[in-house]
């Protein structure tokens, strides 16, 4: 696969971004229209960086350009986000398994907030202001203006939200103390996971659960699921995948399926619910 990184000082007036790309690499026009659009370009001026999309932007003397291409990682298309509602300010989506919360130098065209972007009519700037891990699915909100990325941000980082999570676990979590309370560390930090017993699948042995977290650390669930000995279905980080067995092609099963909170710009109350047939399944799995 084809992967290369440039970075062009503009010494030169009137130049343009494709003339300047086309002194450095073999790719063709549509090529490297298609990379940019993808989220391949940047562009330094004084001392701010951008990604830059706008393919006739003028440059000026002094402008560096910085230019990421990696074919394998562009060629990789997301699977569809759902959109649950749209406030307006800001928007709460289904993130898919496999969608990435935020994106790299190589790209940002399969990150939900590009999706977001693209998808929402009419088209507004998007910006996260939480994330779900790559493998995870759900629910996730998207700001639509710096007002409602400052608001928003605040109300994840003095935890004013309840966030509920389904899981599917391997073992019989009736079993365990309900609530069944964790607060193992997790990377050194304190962390707190309250897991409820909702449903049992004797035959594969797996349970379904309710989680609501006190904080919220790196795969704090997942970490939590393993310490008690039942892994998240499909966890291949913290889990005992068998080679060759069924769960190498499951995924993991963990959903974000409800978001409660006051929203900071309106003062309301703010319930979202995930609809049932994006919820993790027992059945589904059987």
């Amino acid at each position: 696969m084809n992967k290369f990184e440039l970075h062009l000082d503009i010494n030169t007036e009137n130049s343009t971004i494709i003339t300047e790309l086309n002194k450095q690499c073999a790719l063709s026009n549509a090529q490297l229209k298609q990379a940019i659009q993808q989220g391949a370009l940047w562009l330094t001026r004084g001392k701010s960086t951008q990604r830059l999309r706008r393919i006739k932007k003028p440059l000026k003397i002094t402008d560096t350009l910085h230019f990421y291409y990696d074919e394998q990682v562009l060629n990789q298309q997301p699977n569809e986000a759902l959109l649950v509602a749209d406030c307006v300010d800001y928007s709460v989506w289904y993130k898919p398994y496999g969608m990435l919360s935020q994106g790299s130098k190589w790209s940002d065209h399969c990150t939900i907030a590009r999706w977001a972007q693209t998808h929402l009519k009419p088209e507004r700037a998007a910006f996260i202001v939480h994330r779900l891990d790559r493998a995870a699915t759900g629910l996730i909100l998207i700001a639509h203006s710096k007002k409602a990325v400052q608001a928003l941000s605040a109300m994840f980082e003095k935890h004013n939200l309840e966030k509920t999570y389904h899981i599917i676990i391997h073992g019989d979590h009736r079993l365990r103390p309900q609530p069944d309370t964790l607060t193992n560390d997790v990377d050194g930090k304190k962390a707190s996971s309250h897991f409820t017993h909702l449903a049992y699948d004797e035959k594969n042995n797996t349970s379904l659960v309710q989680v609501k977290i006190d904080t919220g650390r790196k795969h704090q669930i997942r970490s939590h699921a393993a310490s008690i000995n039942m892994p998240v279905v499909g966890d291949r980080l913290h889990g005992k995948v068998v080679e060759g067995s069924n769960e190498e092609s499951i995924n993991l099963q963990l959903c974000a399926v409800a978001l409660n909170f006051i929203c900071p710009l309106s003062d309301e109350q703010r319930s979202f619910k995930l609809p049932e047939h994006l919820m993790p399944s027992l059945n589904a799995l059987a």
